[in-house]
């Protein structure tokens, strides 16, 4: 489905707005035709020295005079007809010239033909000569005599209507403004609601950087496209159509000869539209990859700055800003180019009726090689007045092309931000969901196979992260998950909540697979602390409080003494109300990690996953962290992913499983692993050479 299309759903609930915005632009187009037809009465007083009453009068003169006229040809041809019906006709009736149904069945056609023709530019004459007559009474009659009188009140009814055109042009603006920043708002809040629902695999895999391009630099492209959208490309379009009715009105035919251009400047606006689009599309994602420079170099200022990297990052930079200044130097010239060449092409179609039209002035003719140009001779109010309309096409034509290249950044931009919403999660809720079980006997990992979607598409590294693994724990067991790095400890452990599912294979909570689950009541049960401690910059307490939201003050000050978390809260001039900052770096390492816990035992889980979550903090810490633990873990599963075997874990851990190049190679308790494992001896004797270092 086209991107523009697909935007009706988001703007269909303001198209009350939007008509009424629609009805604002009309009123502005005709005004924009109206006011260029006034430089007709402008010739007709200021260069032609004539009255506005004397031309009124002239033109109903000659109304009168093509009535007679087409009257008479009438009555000769119902006299034609009359005379080919076979009925003679009673003396007192020949002279009657309405024809009856015998007249119009007997009569051949070319007549009846020609009797309509005249019959409507008779019928024409008399509504014009009806116009004529109400303009004399009721405006000329107010119109003083005075040619320069005349001319002033001209200008002062121009400067009105401007001014009004001004007022229906700010109201549309404002109008289209309001249902363009709800419609983003929208798009935004649509598309924000959709990465929430995405898999932890597919944000990675998307990166951060491209996900803030889209939700900053796309969603400006778009909001600028769509004031486009609803403003000049419906106001311009009205503005021209208005003229070329006008125009019309003057002298259709000579109109249609300025069109000649038409196909042409279409074919010249496609080739450019396509090579815009792409352009377009390269330079968005040029943005996002800047956008990954900034984060990267933010994020490390620390290594940055110890390493003295500072050059190698700004040459970095230098170099994403340099290709997307050739991306958008593409564009500036393939923009610049539409501009004039429209330019040049609608002056071309001015031209092409311009000279005809000067040609039949000047010649005082009707027609140029035997082709009728115009119905009645032109004088030069006429052609001033046909060629300030067909300029006044032209002007919103010239004013489109500048609007393209915009529209075709929308365009890449919408494309990019629907390829977010129309992403699919690699993790799916089951259609039948079962309810978790209501007390957890066993956790069972049953032939695990998994890969990274991104080294499923590696040539060079596609190697699986975990191969055939199989592991069963009991409710209650607190087990330690050890292993060299990318041996594919934290990987099992985190397919528990589904933040990736496996490619083989299936995962037990007693004789329940988890994909059988509600996704939500899965996670609900399991309570999660990473290395990476990631906190809000809220309080202390709204940090806690995340694991349930709907925990009460007391529960989340009695979780706090049970991490350990107050501890260092009373000493903080707000408690537990102080603000943490962005991610939590007014803390230390250690206070953050156990707030993380804290978060994790107020959600009350069955089963609790510690991913090296005390490899980055201080001794002091890692040792209160344990001493909770130990006060939290029994009656519960607890996964603890660790490459550090302390005896401070093995003082209340069951079992460990030692794993290996993505296999479990051993599981057990620690004095059997001792004397069997050599993948665990090898771990054990780097752990000691590395505390003896």
């Amino acid at each position: 489905m086209n991107s523009f299309t697909r935007l009706i759903q988001y703007v269909w609930p303001y198209r009350k707005r939007l008509v009424v915005s629609f009805f604002f632009a009309i009123m502005v187009a005709v005004l924009w035709g109206a006011n260029l037809s006034v430089t007709f009465l402008v010739v007709k007083v200021l260069l032609q020295g004539e009255t506005l009453g004397g031309y009124v009068q002239d033109q109903i003169s000659e109304t009168e005079k093509t009535i007679q006229d087409k009257s008479r040809v009438l009555k000769d041809l119902s006299n034609s007809i009359q005379s080919q019906n076979p009925i003679e006709k009673s003396e007192e009736n020949k002279t009657d010239t309405t024809l009856t149904q015998t007249d119009l069945a007997a009569a051949p056609v070319d007549l009846l033909s020609e009797h309509t023709r005249q019959q409507t530019k008779l019928n024409s004459a008399s509504q014009k000569l009806l116009v004529l007559k109400w303009i004399q009474t009721n405006v000329i009659s107010r119109i003083p005599e005075d040619q320069f009188d005349t001319f002033a009140i001209i200008l002062g009814v121009l400067l009105i209507t401007t001014f009004i055109k001004g007022i229906f042009i700010f109201t549309q603006d404002v109008m289209v403004g309001g249902v363009v920043e709800l419609v983003t708002m929208a798009i935004r809040k649509e598309c924000f609601r959709k990465v929430l629902d995405l898999d932890y695999q597919s944000i990675s895999s998307e990166g951060t950087a491209s996900l803030m391009s889209r939700f900053t630099f796309d969603m400006q492209q778009l909001s600028q496209g769509l004031t486009l959208m609803g403003g000049k490309i419906v106001r311009e379009p009205l503005k021209a159509l208005a003229c070329i009715i006008f125009a019309f009105l003057v002298n259709w035919r000579l109109t249609l000869l300025s069109f000649v251009f038409a196909p042409l400047i279409a074919i010249v606006f496609y080739k450019i539209g396509k090579t815009l689009k792409h352009a377009s599309q390269k330079m968005m994602e040029s943005m996002s990859r800047i956008y990954k420079t900034l984060e990267e170099s933010f994020d490390s200022s620390k290594v940055i700055i110890a390493f003295n990297g500072a050059r190698k990052h700004r040459n970095r930079f230098h170099h994403e800003n340099k290709e997307f200044f050739k991306k958008a130097l593409r564009i500036l010239r393939i923009d610049s180019l539409t501009s004039p060449t429209t330019e040049m092409l609608g002056l071309m179609a001015i031209f092409i009726a311009l000279i005809p039209g000067s040609y039949l002035v000047l010649r005082q003719k009707t027609e140029i090689w035997g082709i009728q140009l115009s119905a009645t001779p032109m004088d030069i109010a006429t052609l001033s007045m046909m060629y300030a309309l067909l300029a006044g096409i032209s002007d919103p034509a010239r004013k489109m092309s500048s609007v393209y290249s915009k529209l075709k950044k929308t365009a890449a931009a919408l494309e990019r931000i629907f390829q977010i919403i129309d992403r699919e999660t690699l993790v799916k809720e089951t259609n039948e969901p079962q309810r978790f079980p209501a007390e957890v006997q066993t956790v069972k990992f049953n032939k695990i196979d998994f890969t990274y979607a991104q080294r499923k598409e590696s040539t060079r590294n596609n190697e699986p992260i975990l191969d055939g693994v199989n592991l069963e724990i009991n409710a209650g067991e607190v087990v330690l998950v050890v292993g060299e790095n990318g041996s594919g400890k934290s990987t099992l452990v985190n397919l528990l909540p589904r933040f990736y599912d496996p490619d083989k294979g299936n995962i037990f909570i007693n004789e329940v697979d988890i994909r059988d689950i509600r996704l939500k009541d899965l996670r609900n049960h399991i309570g999660v602390v990473s290395q990476e401690t990631m906190l809000f910059d809220d309080s202390i307490l709204e940090n806690i409080r995340y694991g349930r939201p709907n925990a009460s003050r007391l529960e989340i000050e009695s979780v706090a003494k049970k991490s350990h978390v107050s501890q260092f809260a009373e000493q903080l001039p707000d408690g537990l109300l102080y603000n943490v900052g962005e991610k939590g770096h007014e803390l230390s390492g250690g206070q953050r990690q156990r707030i993380a816990l804290a978060r994790a035992i107020l959600r009350n889980p069955d089963i609790l996953i510690l991913d090296e979550a005390t490899s980055a903090i201080d001794s002091q810490s890692e040792i209160l962290i344990h001493k909770a633990l130990r006060e939290f873990a029994p009656g519960r599963t607890v996964f603890i992913i660790t490459h550090s075997v302390g005896q401070s874990l093995l003082e209340f851990a069951n079992r460990v499983v030692v794993m290996d190049s993505g296999k479990v190679v051993a599981t057990g308790p620690h004095h059997a692993l001792v004397d069997s494992c050599p993948q665990y001896q090898s771990l054990l004797s780097a752990q000691v050479r590395q505390r003896s270092a």
